[in-house]
């Protein structure tokens, strides 16, 4: 199934608000662990890393809280998403630790902040060019930590099908669909591969953790 690009930033307030009051408790908390298992032990134990496309903050608040000697900039480029990342930021007493800023990542400073980790959840396969995101690793400063956590393209679309009445239904109607339809902007483990090598990141490993998910980590 070829790769079908969908809208690289959340911009509309309901979708925002959609996914900032979902239930992401299991995955969410499965990505914390899975981080804490790939890099946690090369981290220091007080340190600065940076969310890649930060959403509603809902992982830049659990890894503050995993790491409670960290501080977090959460870097994502749509305003209404950030807006809910605020709120959840009022709510869960964190603001003196995570920042969030809105900038496109290709316009961060990476090269400028020493961060002990850089992670991200989701974004790859919302970006239409994902050299955006590797070429940005690639050229942070100093020697992070890496983990990034998103979708793999199934093979066909009575798969993408399959996997969104599994793990979508009973969620609002625009969760179902960006699901759907993010399943299908995916890349898959062969192309990831490929990315890593064409930008000289050839030492991070990707692993496949779930039936729809991979993980670049090192």
């Amino acid at each position: 199934m070829h790769r079908v690009p969908e809208p690289e930033l959340m911009t509309d307030e309901d979708q925002a608000a959609a996914y900032a009051n979902a239930d992401f408790e299991e995955p969410h908390n499965h990505f914390i662990t899975l981080l804490k298992e790939a890099v946690g032990g090369k981290l220091p134990e007080s340190g600065r890393a940076v969310d890649l496309g930060c959403g509603a903050a809902d992982i830049s608040i659990r890894l503050a809280k995993a790491y409670p000697h960290y501080h977090i900039d959460g870097l994502d480029g749509a305003a209404a998403m950030l807006a809910e990342g605020d709120k959840a930021l009022t709510e869960s007493g964190l603001s003196d630790r995570i920042n969030l800023i809105d900038t496109y990542i290709n316009e961060s400073s990476l090269s400028e902040q020493n961060y002990d980790l850089i992670f991200s959840n989701s974004l790859l396969h919302h970006l239409h060019d994902p050299m955006v995101l590797w070429n940005a690793i690639k050229n942070a400063k100093g020697f992070p930590a890496i983990f990034v956590m998103d979708l793999m393209r199934p093979e066909s679309e009575d798969q993408v099908d399959t996997f969104t009445k599994q793990y979508a239904e009973g969620e609002p109607e625009v969760l179902q669909r960006d699901f759907h339809n993010s399943l299908k902007a995916a890349f898959t483990f062969d192309e990831v591969v490929s990315q890593l090598i064409d930008v000289g990141l050839e030492g991070l490993s990707v692993s496949v953790v779930s039936d729809r998910h991979l993980v670049v980590s090192g």
